[in-house]
């Protein structure tokens, strides 16, 4: 028998984000600054937003013994996880640069972050809404599980 995954998302413009939002698409933004990027160039920021309404940013580390680096999304929910424990993850925003300029399109996260991710939905058993920044348009995905459906899992 076939099966089909779908999900449903929303294109938004900036003026079309709510305050809490905007905030998260700020900090990402802003957390591009933090990346460490020789090689690629490709410079990435995310923003965690916790229940307790602390945002959380990471930015991509590159390192030329690759794969040791981290993208920014991994980066900054294990910050999230670590420095607040016991505090859920509710949002996630993502934004890149590439050579200074931010994406035109909306990046997405590699299946590693996905699965970190996931994890972290799992764990606090409540969903993360993603929010994936583009200059043309921004994507709001309503869980992390939407962008892996079939997650690994004991």
């Amino acid at each position: 028998m076939d099966k089909t995954f779908s999900f449903i998302y929303k294109s938004l413009r900036l003026s079309e984000l709510n305050d809490v939002q905007l905030r998260l698409i700020n900090a990402c933004k802003n957390a591009v600054s933090g990346s460490y990027a020789p090689y690629s160039n490709f410079n990435v920021g995310a923003a965690v937003l916790l229940d307790n309404d602390i945002i959380v940013t990471g930015a991509n580390q590159e390192n030329v013994a690759y794969p040791s680096g981290m993208c920014a999304e991994r980066v900054a929910m294990f910050a999230a996880n670590a420095g607040y424990p016991n505090s859920a993850p509710i949002a996630l925003a993502i934004a890149a640069c590439q050579n200074g300029v931010f994406t035109e399109k909306p990046v997405t996260p590699c299946g590693a972050c996905r699965q970190v991710l996931i994890e972290s939905e799992k764990r606090f058993g409540r969903s993360i809404q993603v929010l994936l920044y583009g200059t043309d348009e921004i994507i709001l995905i309503d869980s992390v599980a939407d962008l892996l459906p079939l997650s690994f899992e004991f």
